[in-house]
């Protein structure tokens, strides 16, 4: 808060007074903010051909730009993979695989200035593409390891926590969809990480 003193002098006599100015507080969130995204993940679903769902690990980077305070356009290049659990049918088809990821977002942010906290809503699509075993297309034999991309849509949402100015904590999950025939479907992709904004 922040008081304005005026003082006038009339005929020998002194008055004072006071006005009262609200002061906004800053708001760690800004108009035409650049950021950078260096975050783990986590990839969950269940496939085709009796897939077991074990989780893939992995990680990326990321940069944003928000016009305003509320939207905001990205880019994200993400790796992941697991490891095989075993070989041939006796293992359920459970093989490893290490695959990459390009996608494009579109964030709705709704700062809370007074806490430091920004949830967010994202929608956008990519393509993941690189090592994929033989589970996803018939048997283990027929088509050992091979390269294959696949493109999907999501949407999701998240939370930004802003420590300072500068840098933020943020979480966010998002659904993946995608109508190829054979590949993973129904993705559920989590992330973690940092964020610097500038």
């Amino acid at each position: 808060m922040a008081a304005i003193a005026a003082t006038s002098a009339f005929a020998g006599t002194e008055t004072v007074s006071k006005e009262v100015i609200a002061v906004e507080p800053t708001c760690l969130f800004r108009d035409q903010e650049f950021q950078i995204d260096a975050f783990g993940l986590g990839d969950f679903y269940r496939g085709n051909f009796d897939m077991s769902g074990r989780p893939a690990w992995g990680g990326g980077l990321g940069a944003n730009y928000f016009f305003t305070r509320f939207l905001g356009v990205g880019i994200e290049q993400d790796l992941y993979g697991r490891n095989s659990k075993g070989s041939g049918v006796a293992q359920g088809n459970d093989f490893g695989y290490t695959r990459w990821a390009t996608i494009g977002n579109l964030f709705l942010r709704y700062p809370i200035c007074s806490m430091n906290l920004a949830p967010y809503l994202m929608v956008g699509g990519g393509a993941n593409y690189g090592n994929v075993g033989g589970g996803y297309v018939g048997t283990p034999s027929s088509r050992p390891n091979r390269l294959a991309g696949q493109g999907f849509g999501h949407v999701g949402g998240g939370l930004e926590y802003r420590v300072t100015e500068n840098i933020g904590l943020f979480s966010d999950a998002r659904y993946l969809f995608s109508g190829v025939s054979g590949l993973p479907n129904n993705q559920l992709l989590w992330r973690y990480g940092l964020r610097f904004a500038f």
